[in-house]
């Protein structure tokens, strides 16, 4: 579980645990058992020491400590103090706001972070791996030219059997792979390792070619987006494809959601972005917005990996919740809320941040605490895969790719529990 402790602010979370409890396996065998699981490379999470250290009152950094920033041989010319945007105000009103919040919440975390050993200042052994270089946006592309699957013959859900241990990669892109056993497999994908963790379903495609979620015959009870917001930084480093809202508006929540449906979109500290979830999409979608979380990131010695009051760049990330009450592009009524738990407003979730690009730690277990044990649970944008989850985005294998990951040796003796 990734929960490491909660209290009545919020919970303290540990990514990487939860990650790698996915992947306890079980090699079935009718007349010998082995046993083994897969690790996520605990190096992806030694964030140690903040991105940029805090500048005291002297205008000086902390003692000992070098500018992480590299030099680029010139210097950039100061900004002219001017008067601050209507923009600015707005981000600069809504981070006092939660300031006060975060200041005073996060202490428990940190201490029973302390006392429990996540949090600490030992490093692993070694500097994490490079990267993956992920292909799967560009095949996505490609793949738009691929008839979809639309006849009783080809099912819209493709389940991955005992027998099967490779698929063709055209039908990842036009129907929904589901691995239905309860436990985890290596599967060999367009010619790349993967493992699936159990009673996964995913769809590899972008937003054109959504139409496979919506034939396979479920609503969901949870969704949670975590969209790819347009900014100058995404387009200058050219992670990642972003979309405007205007593409986002397409995305048929009300048609892959039940009644009462909990919504989670994952917005950056621009204030267009957040207003636009609460203001366009979610009215829209016919979501009411009940409440915003913060993601809180620290490093392993418990310091916020940005100074807090940065004019930059934030320490956290915001995350707006609601609940589908009304029909989409109607009038919300509160009439049709069923007896779904209220979500709390501003809680925290405060963990060690991975160091990959836009990896956010799961929130299957937080929201567990809000949808009945049986939920139907999806993920948009993801770029990973949770157990009982659906989860879609042209990404969706990502952290899925066997160099992420370390294997443990083979136990002999009884499958574990998980499997």
């Amino acid at each position: 579980m990734s929960i490491v402790f909660k209290n009545a602010k919020g919970w303290l979370v540990d990514q990487c645990s939860h990650i790698d409890d996915r992947f306890e396996s079980g090699d079935e065998n009718a007349s010998k058992r082995r046993s083994f699981s897969w690790c996520f490379n605990r190096r992806y999470f030694d964030t140690l020491k903040p991105y940029i250290k805090p500048i005291s009152a002297d205008g000086l950094r902390a003692e000992g400590e070098d500018d992480p920033l590299p030099s680029t041989g010139c210097q950039k010319r100061k900004r002219k103090h001017t008067l601050l945007n209507q923009g600015e105000i707005d981000a600069q009103e809504y981070h006092d706001k939660v300031r006060s919040v975060i200041l005073e919440g996060i202490q428990p975390f940190l201490e029973m972070g302390r006392t429990c050993g996540y949090l600490t200042e030992a490093a692993t052994e070694g500097p994490p791996p490079c990267a993956h270089e992920d292909r799967l946006a560009g095949l996505c592309d490609m793949a738009k030219a691929l008839p979809l699957v639309d006849d009783d013959e080809n099912a819209p859900v493709q389940v991955i059997g005992d027998d099967l241990g490779s698929l063709d990669h055209p039908d990842l892109f036009t129907r929904v792979t589901e691995n239905p056993s309860g436990h985890a497999r290596e599967v060999r994908l367009m010619g790349e390792l993967y493992l699936l963790p159990p009673r996964c379903r995913f769809l590899l495609s972008d937003i054109s070619k959504m139409q496979p979620l919506l034939q396979c015959g479920r609503k969901f009870d949870a969704i949670v987006l975590d969209p790819p917001w347009e900014n100058k930084s995404v387009k200058r480093s050219k992670r990642y494809g972003s979309l405007p809202s205007s593409q986002l508006r397409r995305i048929p929540i009300s048609e892959l959601s039940a009644p009462g449906c909990l919504v989670a979109t994952w917005v950056t500290n621009r204030q267009r972005h957040r207003r636009c979830v609460r203001e366009e999409l979610y009215p829209l979608w016919g979501v009411e917005p009940e409440a915003e979380w913060l993601w809180v990131k620290v490093t392993r010695s418990g310091e916020y990996v940005f100074p807090l009051d940065s004019p930059h760049k934030k320490p956290y990330e915001v995350l707006v919740l609601g609940r589908r009450v009304g029909e989409a592009g109607g009038t919300l009524s509160s009439s049709s809320q069923g007896s779904e738990p209220v979500l709390p407003n501003l809680k925290l979730l405060v963990s060690v941040p991975s160091t990959l690009h836009s990896h956010k730690p799961s929130l299957a277990d937080v929201l567990g605490e809000f949808l009945r044990p049986d939920a139907e649970c999806l993920e948009l944008f993801a770029r990973g895969l949770q157990p009982g989850w659906t989860s879609w985005g042209n990404e969706v294998l990502k952290f899925q790719h066997h160099s992420y990951f370390e294997r443990e040796p083979p136990v002999s003796g009884p499958p574990s529990a998980a499997s």
